[in-house]
């Protein structure tokens, strides 16, 4: 696809066309990004297991003479929202400024994820600010099916834009900085695994990273004979939706409430890049906390459901920056604690299953893989963010079965619909192709189908052209 977007790019360097002619311009990749496992336990610091697609964004910069930053995405006309968005770069003068510049107009906000990226360049690094950019972006990468395409839209867009002001952001630090515009600029209130998939991960290749905040591990590749596979539900999935917002905040009261219990005062931390809530014990995180200390201590304490202004008479403080605490709405306290504390413990274990097995392939862990995937999916829905279409999708997979190479599928991402993520034989082809045949025609449209991965934004790296 680089040699199609470098035409691309070339032609828009045409007298008169989008960029300028005899200066270089920067391009950059990321792809989206499957949630194998985890996939909703980040924020509460549990380990996550990710993969990146094949579908990417590519984004090429090229500063200008002005202090005008232009984006140009020609795909966003096809969905009624501005193709071509003009800011000043003096028009950046904080935070909140950004936020109105990018939602003056409805047709507009789809910039929110990048041009907070100027913004955090020029306030961390030494800028030549009467330089603005010419931005034009493409991806394959469909919106709100929970494989990340805002992760992707602002790494493709942040590194190649820091590589032309000169300024090298690679890994952590590229990441971070890309999931601050997206919790902070456009108020959504994501983890920082897609992120960081998008940066570090690599085609062919699953990444172990431990959210607290970001610890990625040593990539690992799955056993030969092992295939990932996702189906879009065609139900739009959306990380500020009020199911995913609702999960999160559930679990960030059970925290407060057990930190309560045991007496642990809970401080706001702004030290980090993304201000947080910590104790002594747990650091802020439910991930730390045993599932047999859950178990034994706090999970038939914890209330079933309670509503945010009971929540807030007992406990006081709301401890999650980036979600609302809804007076009148009732939350599901205990299976979202509980979530936070056994997804974390079910994912390490599928991780050590898949180091081992890609050693020595075992059908047995193979199984244990799968039903583990399973449980997962079970536990989205007991959090309030299952779908009914996901719901078939995982039931047509367990229909299949071992028996024909399926070993489990999940939803993915922040649940509520969006993707189902399947893991099998690569020799079940045949039996993954009943399962999309037959979802189609149960919700009577063909599905999309995720196959195969590609590099991370890293790897790729920054390619100049001359224009």
């Amino acid at each position: 696809m680089l040699t199609d977007f470098r035409q691309t790019v070339t032609g828009l360097c045409k007298p008169g066309g989008f960029f300028l002619p005899g200066r270089p311009v920067f391009v950059g990749r990321a792809p989206g990004r499957l949630d194998l496992m985890g996939g909703n336990d980040d924020y509460t610091g549990g380990l996550v297991f990710e993969a990146t697609i094949r579908e990417a964004t590519f984004a090429a910069v090229q500063l200008r003479d002005d202090d005008r930053i232009v984006f140009f995405n020609p795909a966003m006309r096809e969905k009624g929202w501005l193709d071509r968005v003009e800011f000043d770069f003096a028009e950046l003068t904080d935070e909140e400024a950004v936020r109105q510049l990018v939602s003056r107009d409805p047709g507009s906000q789809w910039t929110s994820y990048i041009l907070g990226a100027f913004y955090l360049l020029r306030e961390r690094f030494p800028l030549d600010v009467t330089k603005g950019a010419n931005v034009y972006i493409e991806s394959t990468v469909p919106l709100n099916k929970g494989v990340s395409s805002s992760a992707a839209l602002e790494v493709a867009v942040m590194k190649p834009a820091a590589k032309a002001y000169g300024v090298d952001l690679a890994g952590v630090d590229l990441a971070t900085a890309c999931q601050w515009v997206e919790n902070v600029i456009a108020r959504s209130a994501c983890g920082i695994m897609d992120q960081i998939t998008v940066v570090l991960g690599d085609d062919g290749y699953i990444l172990p990273l431990v959210c607290q905040p970001c610890m990625p591990e040593p990539l690992i590749r799955l056993p030969e004979s092992l295939q990932c596979w996702a189906i879009d539900s065609g139900v739009s999935h959306c990380v500020s939706g009020i199911e995913y917002e609702a999960a999160r905040a559930a679990a960030f009261m059970g925290y407060k409430l057990m930190c309560d219990w045991e007496g642990l005062p809970v401080t706001h931390d702004e030290s980090g890049e993304i201000p947080r809530w910590v104790d002594a014990r747990w650091n802020g995180y439910l991930a730390n906390v045993s599932v047999s200390e859950f178990r034994a201590k706090f999970e038939n304490r914890l209330p079933e459901a309670m509503t945010g202004a009971d929540y807030l008479k007992a406990a006081k403080v709301h401890v999650d920056p980036f979600t609302e605490m809804r007076p009148e709405y009732t939350y599901r306290v205990r299976a979202n604690t509980r979530y936070a504390v056994e997804e974390n413990a079910r994912v390490r274990l599928f991780a050590e299953l898949a180091r081992g097995a890609s050693l020595e392939e075992s059908t047995r862990a193979f199984e244990l893989m799968g039903d583990l995937m399973y449980l997962s999916h079970h536990a989205y829905s007991e959090c309030g963010l299952g779908a009914e279409a996901t719901d078939l999708l995982v039931s047509l997979a367990r229909e299949e079965g071992a028996k024909n190479g399926i070993y489990g599928a999940k939803i993915t991402g922040g649940g509520a619909g969006g993707t189902v993520a399947l893991l099998g034989l690569r020799g079940a082809r045949a039996a993954f192709q009943r399962i999309v045949d037959r979802y189609a025609e149960a919700r009577g449209f063909t599905p999309y189908v995720f196959e195969g991965s590609s590099m991370g934004a890293d790897r790729f790296g920054v390619v100049t052209l001359e224009a």
